[in-house]
């Protein structure tokens, strides 16, 4: 059954997750300074719930079988290409995911650039894998490379512990410089079925270039490691992901490995709007 998205057969949102995403309830606007800042976490989480609703629905499309005559549903509501209206199913809320911090090794593009694509991926996830492979690079090489875009990784580990250590592989390998070789090396055509052991990891760390293997294992094994990866994980569940990869490109959900067209449209109307607004980072 074709499907562009994948997810665990058994995939549950933590507690917290499903907590923080439906903990939000309405409160009067009050006039004092502790009221504005209540009133303001409170619109903040409904855009957030809003978009949870907006990426499990994604979430189930990107996995749905195809309409009669092979036309994957990739309409904007569900995930897909956006409408004729830029600023349709965009939620400002969201564009505060992205951290625009230019010392992330996990990142890429300038800090500053006008669209900035949150990516929540898993490195045992094949859809993932051909976004890596197949979109990805055309993406790099026509808008980050440009200074349209800026790419933003989470680690979204869901499928065991495998997928745990290729994330915290890979936040090791940032911290030698080495991350998006790392990327490369791991979602390499037929990489994930060698797994993700403790060899392996070294094995695809020596690809990447990173030369002290000692400290990669090291930092792959450390509480920081896990803290990054937890951070990120935490990030994606509570925004209502289930499935990868996932994205949010300037506030606009998108689910699943889309063609490139759908990725190219949103990019596009997304630096229209930065544009008219006046800008870049916010």
């Amino acid at each position: 059954m074709p499907h562009n998205g994948q997810k665990p057969a058994n995939a549950q949102k933590p507690a917290n997750a499903r907590k923080s995403a439906n903990a939000q309830k309405s409160a009067p606007v009050g006039k004092t300074a502790h009221d504005r800042r209540k009133s303001r976490n409170l619109a903040i989480g409904a855009g957030v719930v809003i978009a949870a609703v907006l990426l499990g629905l994604a979430s189930y499309t990107a996995t749905k079988p195809e309409k009669s005559g092979g036309t994957t549903v990739t309409e904007a509501a569900e995930g897909g290409a956006p409408s004729a209206d830029p600023q349709a199913g965009v939620y400002p809320e969201l564009e505060k995911l992205a951290r625009r911090d230019a010392r992330d090794p996990l990142a890429r593009g300038r800090a500053d650039a006008p669209v900035v694509m949150v990516e929540y991926a898993d490195f045992k996830c094949g859809f993932c894998g051909k976004f890596a492979r197949d979109t990805e690079p055309a993406l790099v090489k026509k808008y980050v490379d440009k200074g349209t875009l800026r790419i933003e990784w989470r680690n979204f580990p869901i499928f065991g512990e495998d997928s745990e250590r290729a994330a915290r592989g890979a936040w090791a390998a940032g911290e030698q410089g080495r991350f998006w070789q790392f990327h490369e090396a791991a979602y390499a055509d037929g990489a994930k079925e060698k797994g993700f052991g403790a060899d392996r990891l070294k094995e695809l760390a020596r690809q990447a270039g990173v030369k002290d293997v000692g400290r990669f294992v090291e930092d792959a094994d450390s509480a920081a490691a896990k803290a990054a990866v937890k951070k990120d994980q935490e990030e994606a569940y509570g925004l209502g992901a289930t499935s990868t990869p996932s994205f949010v490109i300037n506030g606009r959900p998108v689910s699943g490995a889309q063609p490139d067209q759908v990725f190219e449209q949103t990019i596009e109307a997304a630096a229209r709007s930065a544009k008219s607004a006046g800008g870049g980072a916010k």
